[in-house]
């Protein structure tokens, strides 16, 4: 880009030769006796500038690229939350069963969780086709937002080198002019012109100076408007390799996945299996082992053992025993009982004859 030295306060101008013919043409309309001119001079593009930078923050704040960030860190969170080693408790009837009942509702419970989170990842996957549409119109958007800015940018620009040529013109040449002349003739008049075109230039020098503020305002605007163009582009390229390539490769991974689950769940049931038969066998073992040998030891068993016969001839012969004690005893008594009876005969006798 062809440049040409420009006389002004500002030495960060540099314009080009079709810019310094637009300069030297609004330096010559620039009239400081007029006030109402100063108070114009810049004000559209100064309008312009603050206007579109309002627009901007506008567009930051309506284009919410967060979303797909979000979106991202949504897709990542339901992926994650796909636990391969998740067992269930509860189940149908197959659940029941105890050595496959386990392994039925872990299969189950796993299914089910992957065809909802591939459900719901389908559908970020086309929320996020959405949203790098809309990001890559964004970026184009703003493209636009970045060359108007830049239009500003170098129209201000040349409104301040007109302003500082014509403010360098009255300092270096008409000033000092005005100056002498008012001084030779000694006239009041020429010094009042001389303190008001002194006041103009001071007003039009802060006037200047508004607008040098206005173009660092459009200045600091373009890297803003490159700083979100740049996260916009990462935030595609992110979405553009989900798509293309993470999707893809999680899925990939969960056949892998449900195929080391279906082959753990065989091997597993397969261990429960022999498990269960040996168990069975061992247990079977040790009880044909005790019921054999109760039945040996009650087979050798007399129907009625010596012991008990030993028993119960020793209870008979207590019985007899017993028995033949009472009997003694009871005719001992009744012996005693008749001499008692012959007794109180003989007393009854005696009494009859007595009475006589």
């Amino acid at each position: 880009m062809d440049s040409l030295e420009i006389k002004t306060n500002d030495p960060e101008l540099q314009l080009t030769a079709e810019e310094q013919k637009k300069v030297q043409e609004l330096t010559a309309q620039i009239k400081l006796d007029q006030p109402n001119d100063i108070i114009q001079y810049g004000s559209q593009v100064q309008a312009k500038v603050s206007e579109f930078a309002d627009k901007v923050l506008g567009e930051i704040k309506t284009k919410d690229a967060g979303y797909a960030g979000e979106l991202l860190n949504n897709l990542l969170f339901r992926v994650k939350d796909l636990n391969l080693d998740s067992v269930g408790s509860e189940g149908g009837v197959l659940s029941k069963i105890p050595v496959i009942g386990g392994l039925f509702d872990a299969g189950k419970k796993f299914l089910a969780k992957f065809e909802d989170l591939q459900s719901q990842v389908e559908k970020i996957v086309d929320e996020l086709h959405v949203a790098r549409t809309n990001l890559t119109k964004d970026i184009a958007l703003l493209q636009n937002l970045y060359e108007k800015n830049l239009e500003y940018f170098k129209e201000i620009q040349i409104y301040i080198a007109a302003g500082d040529q014509k403010v360098q013109e009255f300092r270096n040449k008409i000033l000092p002019d005005m100056l002498a002349k008012a001084q030779a003739q000694g006239d009041t008049l020429a010094s009042q012109k001389y303190q008001d075109m002194v006041q103009m230039v001071d007003r039009f020098e802060k006037k200047l100076h508004d607008l040098k503020l206005s173009r660092i305002l459009s200045l600091q605007t373009g890297p803003q408007i490159r700083l979100i163009q740049n996260g916009n582009q990462v935030l595609v390229e992110k979405i553009q390799s989900s798509i293309l390539n993470t999707i893809p490769l999680w899925k990939n991974q969960i056949v892998i996945a449900l195929g080391l689950l279906r082959q753990r769940k065989a091997l597993t049931a397969q261990q429960e299996v022999t498990k269960t038969t040996n168990e069975l066998i061992q247990k079977n073992s040790e009880m044909l082992k005790s019921g054999t040998i109760e039945i040996a030891k009650e087979s050798e068993k007399g129907i009625v053992e010596v012991e008990t016969l030993k028993k119960v001839n020793q209870q008979l012969i207590e019985t007899i025993s017993e028995t033949l004690k009472i009997q003694e005893e009871g005719r001992s008594k009744r012996k005693l009982a008749e001499q008692e009876l012959i007794k109180l005969e003989s007393d009854i006798k005696q009494k009859l004859l007595e009475a006589k």
